[in-house]
């Protein structure tokens, strides 16, 4: 049975997120993308955990449905998951690493949040909550709890907060972990970084990589997201199947183009520069415009500590399809924002015909697309899964832009539309 597991979002408890990021709506937006299993977010927050206790039933497999819902039917599933942001003193250097906690039941969270707060750690402030122990510190926790539940490290690029990020980060898994570092069996790999990326580095073919939205809204989710072939969906089949990088269980990643993640170039924000890591190894990497420090990308971070050509495939690879969202897809049609009313009305009524969004993206021909869209969405989509895309890579906090057809392409087809939009 496919299963298809968006395994990092937030919830209504973390800032900058969306009120509706919730179990109730997030079941329904799950369908609507196709997602069959859900990670909770925010687990360690008590009021969202108190929320997710009287809304979710777990029945022993460590996997939850929602209860005395119309959903439950629905097949959508969650895991008990959480993102913790670690700020630490580690090698004379301050460091900020973000992980992703996964555990098989309520009383390990229980127990996991408690020893936080005895440990002085405010959990209660954010859905993502910032401690002042160690990555070793928290994964040596993690396992005096409960030994089935797992770390993996989160948006593991990012400058800012990951654990190979350019601006506080470590060079490999074993310079974090230290003796726990055969703990650590998967990465999460960001939407700035893509696994063919990844493949760059010899040190991570033992590892597998995975992929999430880390969504902060409803229709973020799905953006990243991992395909499975699960004949029971259960938490220890997750572990067994991420730990052991079953190939046969583990069919693909759904991936951003990186080049439209905000962390992909290096650049200055509020310079509006942006470039790539060879363009900034001839400037030493200051900025010509304000002559500071640039913020080096995750393509940068890569290239640094890669000892392959970009192009290589370890014999031991789970494959990747890289997706535009249709939302994107049909507001760049559209010439209108993503999420405009028009737009919105669009994928609504392609969403009723099509099953739901990935079932779209990735599986109805051009004729099928055609006959719920138009010559456009179609022909776009078809690109899309060709890698046939134009990019203007993200930079310092900015997301990139990935475009399917130029201006002259538009307007020559821009009458077709009108059918349909």
């Amino acid at each position: 049975m496919k299963i298809i597991a968006d395994l990092h979002i937030h919830s209504k408890y973390s800032r900058a997120t969306s009120p509706k990021m919730e179990v109730v709506v997030l079941s329904e937006w799950a369908k609507i993308k196709g997602i069959n299993l859900l990670a909770t977010g925010d687990i360690f927050h008590p009021e969202y955990v108190k929320e997710l206790k009287e809304k979710l039933i777990e029945d022993g497999s460590g996997v939850l449905k929602l209860r005395g819902t119309s959903n439950e039917a629905q097949g959508v599933k969650f895991v008990l998951s959480g993102e913790i942001s670690c700020i630490y003193k580690h090698g004379e250097k301050t460091r900020r690493v973000h992980h992703l906690l996964f555990f098989p039941d309520f009383k390990s969270v229980d127990d996991f949040n408690k020893k936080l707060e005895e440990r002085g750690c405010n959990i209660r402030s954010d859905g993502r909550p910032i401690v002042g122990l160690s990555s070793k510190e928290i994964l040596k926790l993690l396992l005096e709890v409960n030994k089935e539940a797992f770390l993996i490290p989160a948006h593991a690029w990012t400058p800012w907060f990951a654990i190979f990020g350019s601006k506080s980060g470590y060079d490999s898994i074993e310079e974090c972990f230290e003796e726990l570092s055969s703990e650590i069996f998967a990465i999460e790999t960001g939407l700035s970084s893509d696994p063919e990326m990844n493949w760059r580095l010899s040190a991570l073919d033992k590892i597998t990589l995975i992929s999430n939205s880390d969504a902060h809204s409803p229709l973020n989710l799905g953006r990243e997201a991992n395909v499975f072939d699960m004949d029971e969906v259960t938490f220890a089949e997750l572990k067994r199947i991420l730990k052991e990088k079953d190939k046969k269980k583990f069919l693909y990643t759904i991936e951003f183009y990186p080049q439209e993640g905000k962390y992909h170039f290096d650049g200055h924000k509020d310079c509006k520069f942006f470039c790539s890591p060879e363009e900034s190894l001839k400037l030493k990497n200051i900025c010509p415009v304000c002559q500071k420090s640039l913020v080096l990308g995750v393509d940068h971070r890569v290239v640094a500590l890669a000892d392959r050509e970009l192009g290589f495939e370890p014999k031991n690879k789970i494959p990747f399809k890289s997706i535009v969202p249709l939302c994107e897809i049909i507001a760049e049609i559209m010439q209108v924002g993503k999420q405009s009313k028009k737009v919105m009305k669009i994928y609504e009524q392609m969403l009723k015909n099509g099953g739901n969004e990935f079932n779209i993206l990735l599986e109805l021909s051009r004729e099928e697309i055609v006959k719920i869209g138009n010559e456009m969405i179609a022909e776009a989509v078809i690109r899309v899964r060709s890698r046939q895309v134009k990019a203007v890579p993200g930079y310092d906090g900015e997301f990139g832009k990935i475009t399917v057809f130029d201006q002259d392409e538009l307007k020559k087809m821009k009458p077709r539309q009108v059918s349909l939009l």
